[in-house]
Formats: C-alpha cells, sequence, structure tokens
C-alpha cells in the first residue's frame, strides 16, 4: 500500500482519432525527450494480458475482431454501462507523471458512445474521473480513445476502465498503450511572470498536479496567486448534506501558504457542480419555489458558506461568492438556474451577507464570463449597482475572460473595464486563457504557428490593456499552468487546445513573451535573465534577436496624410534593409511637441509622454529582406506637429526616408 495521503487527481482531456498525439506548441519541442512506453497490450499471445471485468464479464482474447494483429480482447456478458474491461495500474502509475493512455474500441454489434475512465481508492472511499468523454464507437470500425492523466494522490487502488453510455452491448478492446514523457527541466534562465508584471498579482488555477515537481516549480517561480479550479466548489467541500470535506483543497491551501502565494476561493454558489440534494426536500422530491423550499434553500446556502468560509478563515483572501448568475437572453437579465427559481434574488443576497459574517475582511467577488459582450455585460452591472444599492457587501466583479485568438477586441475589453469603473468595486480577471481556436469545427493536429503568434499578441494587448487600468483591476488569474492540463481539451468539444503561456512540456510559448517581453514574440534563442524595460509598458530601445543586427538595417517613411486643427493622420512604412528576416518588430520614435497618438491600426500602441512604441499586428510582423509593413494611425496636436526626426526599429537605428 502506498502511502497515505488524499489529494485531488488532476486530469487532461482528450479524445482524438488518431493512436498518437501530436503536442509540439514550442520551437523546441523536437528536442524533447521520446516518450517512454510502460504498458503494450495487443492481446496477440492469446491471454487477456492483465485485464479483467469490473464485475460479471467474460474476457477472452479473440480473433473474430483485430486492429493490429490477428487478435483482440473480446468483452461480452456486461451487466451495467459502467462495467466494462479494466487494467489495474497501482504499480505502474507513479504520482506527478503524466500518462498518456491509448485504447482502441469497437462494439461488436450496434452503437453506443464509449468512455475511458479511471477508479481509485483509498481505503474504503472511491473515487471515479474521465479521462476520455463519451465517444461514438460502432461496430463497424475501431475508435481510438486517448487522454492523458496524472496522478496527483496516493492510494492503495488505481485502474482504468472502458465503460459505454447507455447499452450493455459486448465490445473489442484492442493495441492498449501507456507511455509518459520524461519530464522536461522548466526554464530557470527566463523572467518570472510575476516580477514583470507587478501591477497587480497574476495567478494560476490548479490542480493537486500542479503542486507536484516540475508543474510546482513552474508554478512557484511564475505565479503569485493560485484558484483550487475545482477542489472548493460545492460537490467537493459538502458532497452530502452536512458532511464537509476539504481533502481535496487542503493541500493546494497548504501549499499556497508554503510557497506566499495569495489565494482566490471559487467559488461559494453556482449552477453546476452542485450536488443534486441541494436542491431536494428531506424526502427526495424536487423543490419548486414554495415558502418552506425557499426557506429551505437559503438555509441549506448559510450552513455551506458558513462551515467552508470557517474552515478557511483568513488564508484565501478573495472568494467568487456567486458564479455565472446572469442570462442577457432573459429580460431581466438572470439565469434561470435551481437558485433562482426557488429564491429569486435572495440566494445573491443571502450569500454575500452571510460571507461578509464569516469572511470580515475577504474581498466578495461576483463573478461571470462573456462579460465584453454588451448585454451581458450591462445586466450584470445592472444587478450589482441595485444589490450594492440596498447594501450588500459586494467588493468585486470577476471578469472570467474566456477568450480566443480573434475575440474579443481590445476596445471590447476596454468597454468592459470601463463600465464597472463607477461602481466603485474591484475588478479581478479570474479565469483568463486564449483558445488557438475561433470554432467548433476546428481540430489541429498540433498548434499552426499562426496560430500561436496571435494568441502571443492577444497576450500582448490585453495584459498592455489590464496593466494600463491598474487602478481599476486588483489581480489576473489563468485558468491553468500549461497546456497539458487544460479544460479547453474538452470543451466546447474534445480536441486538443493549447491556451496558456506554457506548453505541454512546460516551456515558454510565445503567449509567455507576449506577456512578459513582447519585442520577444516568435523568437527562439535564449531569453535574457532579466526583461527589457518595454514590457511595462514604457517604450525603449533595447535590442531584439528577431532583428538583423547592425545599424541602419530599417527604412522608415513617415507621412501626415491628413491635417486640421487640433488632430491629424499619419502613415508609416517600415522597409527591412537588411539581410534577414524580422520574425517581428517594434518601432520607437519621440514626438517633438507633445503630439499623441489616439487611434492606431496595422499594429498596436504604446505611448509614455513623448515615447512612442508601435508593435506590429498579427498578420504584418513577418518582415523578409527587402519587404516592408506599415501603419497608420490618427493624432492629436497643439501649436505644432513635427515630423519625428529618428526612429529605432527593435533596437537599430533606421533611416528616413
Amino acid at each position: 500500500m502506498r502511502a497515505l495521503a488524499r489529494l485531488t487527481v488532476a486530469t487532461t482531456l482528450i479524445a482524438v482519432s488518431t493512436a498518437a498525439i501530436a503536442v509540439a506548441t514550442h520551437a523546441d519541442a523536437a528536442d524533447a525527450p521520446a516518450p517512454i512506453t510502460v504498458i503494450n497490450a495487443d492481446f496477440e499471445d492469446g491471454t487477456v494480458e492483465g485485464f479483467t471485468g469490473r464485475s460479471a464479464e467474460v474476457l477472452a482474447a479473440s480473433t473474430a475482431q483485430a486492429h493490429g494483429g490477428t487478435r483482440s480482447l473480446s468483452v461480452t456478458g456486461r451487466t451495467a454501462t459502467w462495467n466494462g474491461p479494466a487494467l489495474n495500474v497501482l504499480d505502474t502509475f507513479e504520482k506527478g507523471t503524466s500518462y498518456t493512455i491509448s485504447v482502441w474500441v469497437r462494439m461488436a454489434d450496434g452503437s453506443d458512445s464509449a468512455r475511458l475512465s479511471v477508479e481509485r481508492r483509498l481505503a474504503d472511499t472511491a473515487n471515479y474521473e474521465t479521462v476520455v468523454g463519451n465517444t461514438a464507437v460502432t461496430s463497424g470500425g475501431w475508435v481510438n480513445l486517448t487522454g492523458r492523466y496524472t496522478l496527483s494522490t496516493d492510494v492503495d487502488h488505481l485502474s482504468f476502465y472502458v465503460e459505454t453510455a447507455s447499452t450493455t452491448g459486448s465490445l473489442f478492446l484492442d493495441d492498449v498503450t501507456v507511455s509518459y514523457t520524461p519530464a522536461v527541466p522548466i526554464q530557470t534562465d527566463i523572467p518570472n511572470v510575476k516580477s514583470v508584471v507587478t501591477e497587480f498579482p497574476v495567478g494560476a488555477a490548479i490542480t493537486g498536479a500542479e503542486i507536484l515537481g516540475e508543474h510546482g516549480q513552474l508554478l512557484s517561480k511564475h505565479f503569485n496567486s493560485i484558484t483550487p479550479g475545482n477542489a472548493l466548489k460545492w460537490d467537493a467541500t459538502e458532497p452530502a448534506a452536512g458532511t464537509f470535506n476539504y481533502t481535496q483543497a487542503d493541500p493546494l491551501i497548504a501549499y499556497a501558504k508554503a510557497n506566499g502565494l495569495a489565494i482566490r476561493g471559487h467559488t461559494f454558489v453556482w449552477h453546476n457542480q452542485t450536488p443534486a440534494w441541494v436542491f431536494q426536500r428531506a424526502d427526495g422530491t424536487a423543490m419548486t419555489g414554495t415558502a418552506d423550499d425557499k426557506a429551505l434553500l437559503l438555509d441549506r446556502l448559510e450552513n455551506h458558506i458558513r462551515n467552508v468560509g470557517a474552515h478557511y478563515g483568513s488564508a484565501i483572501g478573495t472568494w467568487d461568492v456567486v458564479n455565472e448568475v446572469i442570462d442577457e437572453s432573459q429580460s431581466d437579465g438572470m439565469r434561470r438556474s435551481s437558485w433562482y427559481t426557488i429564491t429569486g434574488l435572495d440566494y445573491i443576497r443571502t450569500a454575500f451577507k452571510v460571507a461578509r459574517e464569516v469572511l470580515p475582511t475577504a474581498k466578495l467577488c461576483i463573478n461571470d464570463y462573456n462579460t465584453n459582450v454588451a448585454a451581458k455585460r450591462d445586466a450584470l452591472y445592472n444587478l450589482v449597482s441595485t444589490l450594492k444599492g440596498e447594501g450588500i457587501p459586494i467588493d468585486c466583479v470577476g471578469h472570467q475572460m474566456h477568450i480566443n485568438v480573434s475575440w474579443p477586441t481590445v476596445a471590447e475589453t476596454e468597454a468592459m473595464i470601463q463600465k464597472f469603473v463607477p461602481l466603485g468595486v474591484t475588478q479581478q480577471i479570474t479565469e483568463m486563457d486564449v483558445s488557438i481556436y475561433t470554432s467548433s469545427s476546428e481540430n489541429f493536429p498540433t498548434p499552426p504557428a499562426d496560430r500561436l503568434l496571435s494568441q502571443a499578441y492577444k497576450y500582448r494587448d490585453m495584459f498592455a490593456l489590464f496593466r494600463k487600468y491598474a487602478s481599476a483591476i486588483s489581480s489576473v488569474t489563468l485558468w491553468g499552468l500549461a497546456d497539458d492540463n487544460t479544460w479547453l481539451d474538452t470543451y466546447p468539444v474534445s480536441r486538443k487546445d493549447a491556451p496558456l503561456l506554457f506548453d505541454t512540456t512546460l516551456q515558454a510559448k510565445s503567449a509567455y513573451w507576449g506577456v512578459v517581453d513582447p519585442t520577444r514574440i516568435g523568437t527562439t534563442t535564449t531569453a535574457p535573465t532579466s526583461p527589457s524595460s518595454s514590457s511595462t509598458g514604457n517604450p525603449t530601445d533595447s535590442p531584439s534577436p528577431s532583428a538583423s543586427s547592425g545599424a541602419n538595417s530599417c527604412s522608415i517613411t513617415y507621412r501626415v496624410t491628413g491635417s486640421w486643427q487640433g488632430g491629424f493622420q499619419g502613415d508609416v512604412k517600415i522597409t527591412n534593409t537588411g539581410t534577414a528576416p524580422y520574425s517581428a518588430w517594434r518601432l520607437n520614435w519621440q514626438f517633438a511637441a507633445d503630439q499623441t497618438i489616439t487611434q492606431l491600426w496595422n499594429g498596436s500602441v504604446t505611448q509614455n509622454e513623448n515615447s512612442v512604441a508601435v508593435f506590429n499586428a498579427a498578420w504584418n510582423g513577418v518582415v523578409p529582406a527587402g519587404g516592408s509593413a506599415s501603419f497608420g494611425f490618427l493624432g492629436s496636436w497643439t501649436g505644432s506637429n513635427p515630423a519625428p526626426t529618428s526612429f529605432s526599429m527593435n533596437g537599430n537605428v533606421c533611416t528616413v526616408a
């Protein structure tokens, strides 16, 4: 038996139609260690190779079907959908190692949806995790289920198994493999995110796996705040009425305290991941919204917050008290959850009032997604304004910021932030990730280079905006630590996403440089040990290896194309006169008469007094030798409007044409 310690199991969920997963997301992926296979069962020896049934199933090597070779594993006599072929991996899996499990499945007859799941047990307590969700399987062909699984706790039983969604039909299994890739050391010679972004804490949502080994090193190096992603939700902390369980969250909180990390609590109240019993009467029937039902539900809510809140006390400085209560399609803007249909707004009022009593010094937040959509933003604003007018202690508005490489715009996000400033609440970015996908129909075997570049620019632009509004924003949290463990691998469809700053081997991506030093987006060389000052929003002329070396490798044409009292329009053309391409560019100049850029297209701009820095857009950063890129802008002026006399591009002085 392994040592007894209980944490949550972290899983990254993937369902794909190939036997292997290509996940190279950074320039040095080719140098990553080769995967090591620890299980390879093809049933060609005529045995079941260690597989057993979870109940009364009959397992046998069979020649009736085969994915490869001449045999597969036949599974008959299934008595329940959750019963199927299982393999004990207690003595194979090591805690903190991410394993890729791959199985090929087909039905003997008909069709169903198959899942790949894990059962772990400690003493008499069993837990079940889905590694690959429901995937259509028929008798007409083989289907591959592939997913990653990381064990983050000590257990005395661990197995993975195949189950189905709706029938107990017989099935075949073949070519089962389990492998892992040896951990790659994290990069210690790159700037810490938390040391560059100093205006507010920068955090990551974590599971038990993120406090172990290299993941824990990456977490403590770069971040100064954590959010337990699932461990503090109702189903984890109070699975049965009055029975509280903190075994998932306690190790995460202890790790944060030991490493000096701030903690965001997520979440007291949500319409998801709330056990069914919460909305049932004592006799098991569903509540309908009577006065008695309302009183019972609010009593349960109060009891839950008092117990969970008191258990952690001042250790958790910020709480998402209520989560995702807005539905902008409703006339009143409120989500028709069971909470709302039974209690109206009183569940929100009660949650905040009780949380304030139990946690008098904590920041209390209302949290929602898509708040950069005007209708949702306005509905949330109206709710917060109304409740604060009643004296409800809402300290904070949380913007989740689950976005993608093409949405939303900076302007939409800035309008979101500006909207809540008059309410006098702090604002937090609570669950940020940037998907490489722009529709549910896309599925890339490996993240395309152009999407990763677009992602880097999106991170660059969003973090620049957040830092611009540092007086309004008190923290930014990413919904995950690295691409090896992200909820977007299964939502809205199963496919490998890459939404975070670090790739599946925990190496820095261009997205990381978008936050830390945008001049290095797209570069592949080792980073300097400290970031250039341009990463703080103050334009400088620090060199960048993405540019051709040597002076006069660029030529600039600056033209005023229109002028009126107090304003003007400008056009700038950058020509690469060097012998190597630019992979990204940053153009710097000084205005001489206090001119100010008010709008810019085909790039993005930061301005500190007279110092201007313009960064390329996602589509015009690569400039070949002899090639050019252009951008335009609107500006304001008073008195005079002289043209700048000198320019530098990526630290190199340019010729003025």
